[in-house]
């Protein structure tokens, strides 16, 4: 029996009318007494309406409307080349790719380290109180020092990115996956031992197939924070192309638009990365099912 579409659709419209709404109010309230010290006291008397609209069509407004911030998302994209540093797209394939490859990087080192954990005992009492411990530290403290110390060591480029995502990545993934390798009961366990099974053969035969229910969800928090971490890595090295890069030149200019429009396409690209995770947890867990 499948489900209306309308039951799905409409939570979401109802949330983004609501959020909308509420932004437009906020950039009239904000807006205000900038539009009209610069805009209609020049002119003399004004009305609610011209009020209105000055606040919602400001050149640098404390906060945009949403309609400024969708114009300049279109006319970044429409306007300029898609190998344009001006043309949102292309900052968008920069940090896409750090953000994937630390994902990768994050995600095999999670893996590897919950292996470890459920396997040793002494791992599990060493490690994982330091890996809890490592996500204490703030990644804007971080970001810088792994940075200088890479660039030292002649990394630039991606890695250095894809470093700071990747530590921001790996602890979900360690977390959820020490979970699921612990997930087999104990006649499940038994009957593997009963079967003569080793350990490598109760990983890739139990374990992991009993992981991947925790592994996926953890997977689609781990891409939207690794997404973060390269972003917030590409604020202290000055880069010149990348959505956190594009934030820092609009700050420096003043150009809250521009901000708004970086944070508006990041979102889309968090959206967009965390609903292909979603996608091959579908085709996995369905390929499982039928197998």
């Amino acid at each position: 029996m499948t489900s209306d579409p309308r039951q799905r659709v409409m939570p979401v419209a109802t949330v983004l009318a609501v959020v909308l709404l509420l932004w437009y109010v906020g950039a009239v309230g904000l807006n205000s007494a900038g539009a009209i010290e610069r805009v209609l006291a020049p002119k003399g008397p004004y009305s609610t309406a011209e009020l209105i609209a000055a606040t919602l069509n400001m050149q640098r407004p404390v906060l945009p409307s949403p309609h400024q911030v969708l114009i300049d998302l279109w006319r970044s994209v429409a306007d300029w080349p898609l190998d344009s540093p001006r043309n949102l797209l292309y900052h968008v394939a920069v940090t896409a790719q750090s953000t994937l490859v630390g994902f990768v990087l994050g995600t095999l080192l999670g893996v590897a380290l919950a292996a470890a954990i459920v396997h040793s005992r002494t791992l599990d009492r060493a490690l994982l109180p330091w890996i809890v411990a490592s996500q204490t530290v703030p990644v804007l403290a971080i970001a810088p020092i792994v940075l200088v110390i890479l660039g030292s060591l002649g990394f630039s480029g991606v890695a250095p990115k894809a470093t700071i995502a990747m530590y921001l990545c790996f602890f979900p993934v360690t977390v959820a996956m020490v979970q699921g390798l612990r997930a087999p009961q104990r006649i499940e366990t038994e009957l593997m031992h009963t079967y003569a099974a080793s350990r490598n053969q109760a990983f890739w035969l139990l374990r992991l197939p009993s992981a991947l229910p925790f592994l996926f969800p953890s997977l689609r928090v781990a891409i939207a924070a690794g997404l973060v971490g390269a972003m917030v890595a590409e604020l202290p090295t000055g880069a010149q192309a990348g959505l956190g890069a594009r934030l820092l030149t609009g700050s420096y200019y003043g150009n809250t638009v521009g901000i708004w429009s970086a944070l508006v396409m990041s979102a889309l690209l968090g959206l967009g990365l965390t609903m292909a995770v979603a996608g091959i947890e579908r085709l996995v867990l369905r390929s499982r099912r039928l197998a």
